[in-house]
């Protein structure tokens, strides 16, 4: 008969010893719960984001990030001044034109306010608008058109024209024939909101989208500028706007011109 072979005591312990430190290692690398939690609670936010990438709230950071880098200055400058523009302007807001880069957003802020209606020129590619910028395309509320060239309204289809961030990139030859025709559309004038020649900063990329550098004029260039195309500036307009801008405590970041529309 064979004898039972002794078991070997050192490895009872060898073993004891392997699944007590397995036990310690699945221990210490399983993630506490409020870890998970955590994890779901970002993804959810990024979920979150991702869907609603164009609505208000993030156009509004988009268009914060915008100013900081120096893109759109004078356009964000405009959804900050509607109000201010409602007081010295009155009815005549009741038609709006805007022209300028990134106008949906300048529409879509003008037709939250009561008896207004608004439309908008985008003077350059709108590639990589969202879908609602799109939607007012395809509605024929904004028109992608080159302003060097006469535009597609009649005369004083518009009460009030307002213009940011598009004349800064042209030079005078075509700034004779854009501004003229602004002012042909629109029936109780213009505001064009400008940059100081300060605040000249224009990345590369701006550079190649718009076709060249900003010429940022001084104040004394444009009203001389007016003087020569029979432009004059609207001194009632002013007076209002500045009283409107003080009891709102609002101070522009960019330079802003009143106009009378052509008799």
């Amino acid at each position: 008969m064979m004898s039972r072979r002794p078991i070997n005591p050192s490895r009872r312990v060898t073993d004891n010893g392997a699944s007590s430190l397995e036990g310690s290692i699945r221990s210490k690398t399983r993630s506490p719960p409020y870890l998970t939690i955590g994890l779901i609670i970002v993804g959810a936010f990024l979920l979150i984001g991702y869907f609603y990438r164009d609505t208000g709230t993030f156009a509004s950071i988009k268009g914060a990030i915008s100013r900081v880098e120096g893109d759109f200055l004078c356009t964000v400058e405009v959804q900050k001044a509607i109000s201010v523009l409602k007081k010295a302007y009155g009815d005549s807001m009741h038609k709006v034109l805007h022209v300028g880069p990134d106008t949906c957003s300048v529409v879509a802020k003008l037709l939250e306010e009561e008896d207004t209606e608004a439309w908008g020129i985008e003077p350059y590619d709108i590639e990589d608008a969202g879908h609602f910028c799109k939607k007012l395309v395809h509605k024929g509320i904004v028109r992608v058109a080159d302003i060097k060239f006469p535009l597609p309204y009649r005369a004083k289809s518009f009460s009030l024209v307002i213009i940011s961030d598009a004349l800064d990139y042209l030079s005078p030859k075509y700034l004779n024939r854009t501004l003229p025709e602004l002012a042909r559309v629109s029936s109780d004038g213009l505001v064009i909101f400008t940059g100081y020649p300060r605040h000249h900063k224009v990345k590369f990329a701006e550079k190649s989208r718009f076709g060249g550098l900003a010429k940022l004029r001084s104040s004394t260039w444009w009203v001389r500028y007016f003087v020569q195309t029979s432009l004059e500036e609207n001194e009632v307009a002013i007076k209002k706007f500045e009283q409107a801008a003080s009891k709102k405590s609002y101070v522009p970041s960019c330079q802003i011109f009143h106009l009378k529309s052509y008799r």
